[in-house]
């Protein structure tokens, strides 16, 4: 894979000076299907806003870097959190991207063992291993998930959420956007939501007229238009965190690795390649929201001013 090129402070290399020697590959787990922060292509070759991150964290350690799709189907009683631990803890990886970093994922699992999700090189899910799973740790956080109004051509603008009053608004019982639309300001929108169910194709619902406009996670949007670029379609000024942000998260144990990752991180924040790589991929990025672990989705706070 061709390697990505950003100079680094001298003293970062100096930091990372024991990991320089290191022979074996960054190897880096990312979802095969989340356009466009990460996604798999047919022949394996993984792309995406996290794809750059990883790469710029593999130069700072000075090893090659290696990346790892995985598709996610939980079983029951399992998580993301304990497919993501079964990644790390089986040593198919050192990092997993995009991760959500909320408190109860962090520190000792809540079970003791999981299986690894799909990945390539997996046996098949029944011959699959339950793997002793550690302790997971974050690293800093990189980006905030938010919830974007998306809205027909040349509709009036949207720079709060009460611009939307007297327009027809597509809500999917169950999502944090339904669920914003119905409680948000004491019911204040509640009068223009056009319920729709989970089965039915929402943006055809909003380019055909049925509503004027849709709140949902701006990745959902992001991937929408990579799919059909053409889309009329457009983003409204108004971004809503929803509380939790994005993160790479490792096996406490690889706390010299993450602070390498933070180092990483830190700095492509704050001298604006964060923001650059997104808007190359296509990405609705948003600053990550303090603080960067969570301690969960709190329903007051989605639906309060």
């Amino acid at each position: 894979m061709k390697r990505f090129s950003w100079a680094l402070p001298a003293a970062w290399l100096l930091a990372a000076a024991p990991a320089l020697w290191a022979a074996e590959p960054l190897s880096v787990c990312m979802s095969a299907d989340s356009p466009p922060q990460s996604s798999a292509k047919p022949k394996g070759a993984v792309t995406g806003f996290d794809v750059r991150l990883a790469e710029a964290m593999a130069t700072a350690l000075g090893r090659e870097l290696k990346l790892i799709p995985f598709d996610s189907e939980y079983e029951k009683e399992s998580t993301l959190a304990h497919e993501v631990n079964a990644l790390l803890s089986s040593g198919v990886c050192d990092l997993v991207s995009g991760f959500p970093l909320m408190q109860a994922d962090f520190g000792p699992p809540s079970r003791a063992t999981a299986r690894t999700p799909d990945y390539p090189g997996a046996k098949r899910k029944r011959e699959r291993p339950f793997i002793p799973l550690g302790s997971l740790m974050a690293s800093r956080a990189y980006q905030a998930s938010t919830l974007v109004v998306v809205l027909r051509p040349d509709a009036p603008p949207v720079n709060a959420l009460l611009d939307l009053r007297g327009r027809k608004i597509g809500a999917v019982p169950g999502t944090l956007g339904g669920t914003l639309v119905n409680l948000y300001s004491n019911g204040a929108l509640r009068a223009g939501m056009v319920s729709l169910t989970q089965r039915e194709d929402t943006w055809m619902a909003l380019e055909s007229g049925r509503v004027d406009a849709l709140i949902v996670p701006s990745a959902t949007y992001d991937a929408y238009r990579l799919e059909k670029p053409q889309t009329p379609l457009t983003l409204g000024a108004y971004r809503r965190p929803v509380g939790i942000n994005l993160g790479f998260v490792a096996l406490a144990t690889q706390s010299a690795l993450l602070a390498t990752v933070n180092q990483v991180i830190e700095h492509a924040l704050a001298d604006g390649s964060v923001q650059r790589w997104a808007s190359v991929e296509g990405l609705s990025w948003q600053h990550p929201t303090s603080p960067d672990i969570a301690a969960g989705l709190s329903l007051q706070g989605l639906v309060a001013d």
